[in-house]
């Protein structure tokens, strides 16, 4: 008897993009690292704007 359409194409299954991105350790890391630093330096200089100017 033979299999009702197994073949070896139906059994590897695509993995979906943000799986593969986060299954990456080191890109975790660099996300980790990098985000808090952008905003930490964007806060920094809306803070340095927004100080007022000396008379």
């Amino acid at each position: 008897m033979a299999d009702s359409g197994n073949t070896p194409n139906d059994d590897e299954e695509r993995i979906p993009a943000m799986q593969s991105l986060l299954d990456n350790p080191f890109l975790l890391l660099f996300i980790g690292v990098v985000m808090p630093a952008v905003f930490y330096l964007i806060w920094g200089i809306m803070e340095v704007v927004s100080i007022p100017i000396a008379q």
